[in-house]
């Protein structure tokens, strides 16, 4: 994968896979004033949320919930659970066993 800086991190488009929006589109991520969420977020950029089908994006949401029930970190910040389950091209169908 290549490096990016901090500054194109920044820059993408970060949406919450976890909670669809009624007209299909995901909300940013980040919550604003008292807003509540029926999920935990899940977080991606919008790029790689688009490429994702609706299984992996579900199975990617309850990892991400399975982590967060397990307790918060000693530090208080999220819990990391992995997008993709055995690391990216694999899982779409790009791995050693299709060639």
């Amino acid at each position: 994968m290549a490096k990016k800086g901090l500054r194109a991190w920044v820059k993408e488009n970060w949406v919450d896979i976890a909670n669809k929006k009624s007209d299909g589109s995901y909300p940013k991520c980040g919550r604003s004033g008292g807003e509540k969420r029926k999920n935990y977020p899940k977080c991606v950029p919008a790029a790689k949320a688009a490429g994702m089908s609706k299984g992996q994006k579900k199975t990617a949401v309850a990892r991400k919930n399975k982590a967060e029930a397990g307790g918060r970190r000693a530090d208080k910040k999220p819990n990391r659970a992995a997008t993709l389950a055995s690391g990216g091209l694999a899982v779409r169908g790009y791995g050693i066993a299709n060639r």
